[in-house]
């Protein structure tokens, strides 16, 4: 076993263990990545504020996530693929986050289906869902969540159209997977995934294949994908949403303050602030950049949460400070599902928690629940230099 001392020791076990195809899909954005560079780089331009002489013991960062307790305020984000980083990605992660006292949010483009991820855990866990055109696919996909017992349903509002990826079209990556020569000869340097892989028998779409109208099987997943996103959705679609399902509702894909405030009106429970991780449009404000104008926009009417660019604690710090009740880890989590599965996910929050936990410490507090904006310097023009 490895020693991880970061984030960035997993990225690296992980960029060697998983096919360029799939780590290319974790570890890219849109057109010149801009975005997706700064949602990590803009964190650096936040200070924290170093407190000595106080009582550090007995310390927590334990919280509530939407009225759900959790070891610290972290949740795994929705990744589609996720079991094409490692064989049953989605089962193993769900178990690990199970373990660890966060939540896991299953992707609808997951490999392993809403059945199999409550078949192989205990507690209930959240879904995602896309803005779809078929209601009946729609109504369903709730449904099952709802068999399932998942306890809450995030619903990504910011893929209406695909945002170009310029690594993912070189690399064949779409749904299903289009392999080429080169493709399959980097899948076969990486033994240890490919014999995971061979001992699945989970390696297509089971949210999808088998459920969606006219997709019985891999070869017509393509068609469907491309016809089934809604470019019409609207606010008055979201209500219908919010209609189908009666549990607790997390709106995902807000950047603006405006959407923010839209989103008080249609009955959401929490929204994430999130730029889909600077893989929709390129050029867009990092999260955390957007966070305290649309913290000002709805205050405490709403719980506000934050999704892009967290890779350590000290990134969870810095977004709670700032008013968040809750972050987002995706790429932090796959980096550790490829490099080392199940325990690679323990790995990754155990990193993030301790970071979180000392760094809390060193700012003067021994409660997550108890940071403020005091801990933090913000240069003056952090959030609001653009007109």
């Amino acid at each position: 076993m490895p020693v991880i001392t970061n984030i960035e020791d997993l990225r690296r076990i992980y960029q060697r263990r998983v096919p360029r195809m799939f780590y290319d899909y974790a570890e890219s954005g849109a057109w010149t990545e801009q975005t997706f560079r700064a949602n990590t780089s803009d964190f650096s331009e936040i200070l924290l504020r170093q407190r000595i002489a106080v009582d550090m013991s007995n310390r927590s960062t334990a919280t509530q996530m939407i009225g759900q307790d959790v070891s610290m305020p972290v949740a795994l984000a929705p990744v589609g693929l996720t079991g094409m980083q490692h064989a049953d990605g989605e089962i193993k992660a769900a178990r690990a986050a199970e373990k660890f006292g966060v939540p896991f949010t299953l992707s609808t483009m997951s490999i392993c289906s809403i059945e199999d991820v409550a078949e192989n855990t205990t507690k209930p866990f959240w879904f995602q869902v896309y803005t779809l055109k078929d209601d009946d696919f729609m109504q369903r996909l709730f449904d099952r969540a709802r068999d399932a017992k998942c306890s809450a349903a995030v619903i990504t509002v910011d893929l209406q159209v695909m945002g170009q990826r310029h690594k993912d079209i070189k690399n064949g990556l779409s749904a299903p997977p289009k392999l080429t020569p080169k493709s399959i000869a980097n899948m076969m340097t990486k033994v240890q995934w490919g014999l995971g892989m061979l001992g699945t028998k989970r390696r297509f779409f089971g949210n999808i294949i088998g459920h969606a109208k006219g997709v019985s099987d891999p070869s017509s997943l393509s068609s469907w994908t491309a016809e089934a996103f809604d470019e019409a959705l609207d606010w008055d679609r979201i209500r219908q949403f919010r209609k189908m399902w009666d549990g607790p509702l997390i709106i995902k894909g807000i950047i603006d303050p405006c959407d923010a405030l839209e989103a008080l009106n249609v009955g959401a429970d929490a929204i994430i602030v999130s730029n889909h991780g600077g893989r929709q449009l390129d050029g867009a404000l990092s999260s955390i950049r957007a966070l305290p104008q649309i913290m000002d926009a709805v205050g405490d009417k709403i719980e506000v949460h934050l999704d892009s660019g967290i890779r350590s604690g000290q990134d969870v710090l810095k977004a709670i400070a700032m008013g968040a009740k809750g972050t987002y880890v995706g790429r932090a989590f796959v980096y550790g599902l490829g490099a080392m599965g199940e325990a690679g996910v323990t790995s990754a929050l155990e990193v993030i928690q301790k970071e979180l936990d000392v760094s809390m410490a060193f700012c003067g507090h021994r409660n997550i629940e108890d940071v403020n904006k005091e801990i933090l310097m913000i240069p003056r023009d952090f959030s609001d230099k653009w007109q």
